[in-house]
């Protein structure tokens, strides 16, 4: 026998044990498993600004896009306006008017976002810039990574903030009460909306001088800049208008109505739209910004079906998708409709209505407020079930016109980079609600698009008031039609939250978390909702421990 042949034959029997020995012991397996798979999308922020009790700092929250969870929060100043991130996404800026408060001061609070984790890590060491006591400083923008620019209404100035040395390097004059601005994209102009004197600052990003000023309508209250940098669009409460800047030669047009009192305006770069809400008229606009003026493709009724009746659009937003846009809204009563709050308080409904993009149309998602087709709002996480209303909460009702102190926004909404999300800031129950507007491959869970799928409570209050704190003694309570009355001598408000404790023959009742009913609430007795047998009147000890309010969601600012 050759060698050659002789080779050959070691060969294949070399490959013959080598598929046999695959074959027996390395066997692929498929070994089935019931642990829910992860979500896949990627690490996407979006960030919450809340105001808390008078002189008392607010905070910033952020929140995981894929996790619905707040994986960090941190102290801002006091009385938080408006937020801005920068374009890598690296840091948060937060303006805070805390001079309106004795002793404190006007600041503007910086932080890096917390990093892509399966955990809470918190945000990185906050940066204050300090600025002149009385400059109130009420929104701030960039489209830059070395530069912040600050609108200060107090001292109808603009400040420039260097975000490398961390401090304040210029401050220039411009109109009366500036409250808004923005910056176009090739960072030639820094376009300053003047409250006071109906008119728009035209300054340079680089100097902070002035390049011209622009008189608008009447009572600028927002712009934005198209991505393009050739045109910059203002919005007028007073006269209702949209307005164009060309930005070559500041040349300003005739503006298109939208009717007087309306508040935002959002540019979708996927279509090339203006959104537009006006909560005094209840439309939302819709215009073609590919044309000067803007063209009107939409106005829709949000008092028609949307809403069930009256009810007041104060911010849209568009999926970067292009495929939908959502309408935050809310109803106000004073004779609540909900019995979870009770028909003795005055009560605001928040709602989200969802359009499809492309033809106007209303999409009806798949659970719906009594009487509307729009997504409530309000899960059972914080909430009773079927619970839809909240107490109203004074400060959270917007003015006529806004000025610092005030809130600006009773509802805001964002939606997430990756469109998988939307949140909705509710200045009155303390909450961010979270949608989804996505159906997943994953078949566990909810996987309905246009659902919401948590609340993301906002931090707790700082205490305030005589009763704030106070634990109520409890000497006897009685069920009756699932409304619990305990009594007590107490100084409770209707929609505050209670933790019952100590009751020797009320057990069941231990540990239960309930909220205050405005029905029965007297300085001896008040009532909760309580699903239950009948009970008579029993003698019995025990607390009912006050848990802190949360903080007032005001704005809410997508990171990447």
């Amino acid at each position: 026998m050759s060698l050659r042949r002789l080779g050959w034959l070691v060969l294949t029997a070399t490959a013959t044990l080598i598929c046999i020995s695959c074959g027996e012991v390395y066997r692929p397996v498929v070994i089935p498993t019931n642990t829910k798979p992860p979500n896949p999308s990627n690490f996407h922020a979006v960030f919450g600004i809340n105001a808390n009790a008078p002189s008392t700092p607010g905070t910033a929250l952020q929140i995981d896009v894929a996790g619905d969870t707040n994986i960090g929060e941190a102290n801002m100043g006091v009385n938080p306006t408006h937020a801005t991130v920068l374009p890598t996404n690296a840091r948060v800026f937060v303006a805070s008017a805390g001079s309106l408060s004795p002793g404190q001061a006007d600041v503007v609070s910086s932080f890096t976002p917390a990093v892509d984790s399966s955990s809470v890590t918190g945000l990185g060491t906050s940066t204050t810039f300090t600025l002149p006591f009385g400059s109130l400083p009420v929104f701030v923008t960039t489209t830059q990574t070395n530069a912040v620019y600050v609108a200060n209404y107090g001292t109808n100035s603009v400040s420039s903030l260097n975000t490398a040395s961390n401090v304040v390097t210029a401050t220039s004059p411009v109109g009366s009460h500036p409250v808004a601005m923005v910056e176009t994209g090739n960072a030639q102009h820094l376009y300053v909306l003047n409250q006071g004197d109906s008119t728009v600052s035209d300054v340079s990003p680089t100097d902070l001088s002035s390049i011209a000023t622009l008189p608008v309508g009447m009572t600028p209250v927002w712009a934005v800049a198209r991505p393009d940098s050739q045109r910059v669009y203002v919005l007028t409460q007073g006269d209702g208008k949209v307005y164009t800047i060309n930005t070559g030669n500041d040349v300003v047009d005739q503006g298109v109505s939208v009717g007087a009192g309306a508040n935002y305006m959002q540019y979708d770069k996927s279509r090339n739209r203006l959104y537009v809400t006006s909560p005094s008229t209840g439309f939302v606009y819709v215009f073609d910004a590919t044309v000067d003026p803007p063209v009107q493709l939409a106005a829709i009724d949000m008092t028609s079906s949307a809403c069930g009746g009256a009810c007041t659009p104060v911010s849209v937003t568009a999926l970067p998708d292009g495929s939908r846009f959502y309408v935050a809204s809310y109803q106000t009563s004073t004779i609540c409709p909900d019995p979870t709050v009770g028909a003795s308080i005055p009560c605001m409904i928040p709602m989200l209505t969802v359009f499809d993009a492309r033809s106007f149309a209303l999409k009806v998602p798949p659970a719906m407020l009594p009487g509307t087709q729009s997504i409530p709002l309000l899960s059972t996480v914080q909430f009773d079930s079927g619970q839809y209303a909240v107490p109203q909460v004074a400060s959270c009702a917007p003015p006529a016109t806004y000025q610092p102190g005030t809130t600006r926004f009773r509802m805001f909404t964002t939606a997430a980079t990756d469109s998988s999300h939307v949140y909705v800031s509710i200045c009155d129950a303390g909450t961010i609600a979270d949608v989804i507007t996505t159906t997943s491959n994953i078949v566990l869970g909810n996987n309905n698009p246009e659902s919401l799928i948590t609340d993301i409570s906002a931090p707790a209050a700082a205490c305030s008031g005589a009763s704030c704190g106070l634990i109520a003694t409890i000497t006897g309570f009685q069920v009756s039609g699932n409304i619990v009355t305990f009594q007590a001598a107490n100084n409770f408000t209707s929609g505050e939250k209670i933790v019952i404790s100590g009751l020797t023959t009320g057990t069941y009742l231990n540990g239960k978390t309930l909220t205050v009913l405005g029905a029965g609430l007297s300085a001896t007795q008040f009532e909760c909702n309580f699903t239950n047998a009948d009970v008579p009147l029993t003698t019995d000890s025990g607390s009912a421990v006050p848990l802190p309010s949360p903080q007032s969601p005001v704005f809410l600012l997508t990171g990447q």
